[in-house]
């Protein structure tokens, strides 16, 4: 097809869509382009994907949503001398189950070198550790950990920080029960988050 025939099929197609899709073309050639050597008539059919009606189709694919969950964390610490005992409890409020999921527990003075910990339980810093807690179910407690660390030397209070490692690659809109710190003293007593 030359030049001149493009130049002719653009401008009918172009012409017929100016007119109201499908209507008729009357411009002549000399007046749409410039050249006294083509004249345009009659009626123009517009191409298929033109006449489609409703939104243009996306170009690209939307990338997918994660899904949600809502994890938190409560539990209980108990320091005696230099020995911290934590409880923790994780729950999935949903919508959506986690197949996995982690959770680290950082504290504010350093932990003895040696510890007895969990098979779940590794240590990834000097004051930090991280345990597995496994699948959450939606709307379910999950498995109770427990145990007890080792501090470097005795305290009279430590603070213990409380967040998600993991999460199993949800997304969870409410980070505000899933991110905790609680002041445990020298007592013997409790101290719940």
């Amino acid at each position: 097809m030359g030049v001149r025939a493009r130049t002719w099929v653009l401008l009918a197609v172009c012409g017929g869509a100016a007119l109201g899709f499908g209507g008729t073309a009357g411009a002549t050639g000399a007046a749409a382009a410039g050249s006294s050597s083509v004249k345009v008539s009659g009626t123009v059919p517009l191409p298929a994907r033109a006449a489609r009606s409703g939104p243009a189709p996306a170009t690209a694919p939307r990338p997918a949503t994660p899904p949600h969950a809502d994890l938190s964390f409560h539990g209980h610490a108990v320091l005696t001398g230099d020995r911290v005992e934590v409880r923790l409890t994780p729950r999935d409020a949903g919508p959506s189950a986690v197949a996995d999921a982690s959770v680290r527990l950082r504290w504010s003075v350093a932990l003895a070198e040696r510890q007895e910990l969990p098979s779940a339980c590794a240590r990834t810093g000097e004051r930090t550790l991280v345990c597995g807690t496994g699948a959450l179910a939606v709307g379910r407690a999950g498995r109770t950990l427990a145990l007890t660390v080792a501090l470097r030397q005795a305290a009279s209070e430590v603070t213990l920080e409380v967040e998600p490692a993991w999460n199993g690659g949800v997304s969870d809109p409410d980070r505000s029960n899933d991110r905790l710190k609680v002041l445990v003293l020298d007592t013997g007593d409790a101290y719940a988050f």
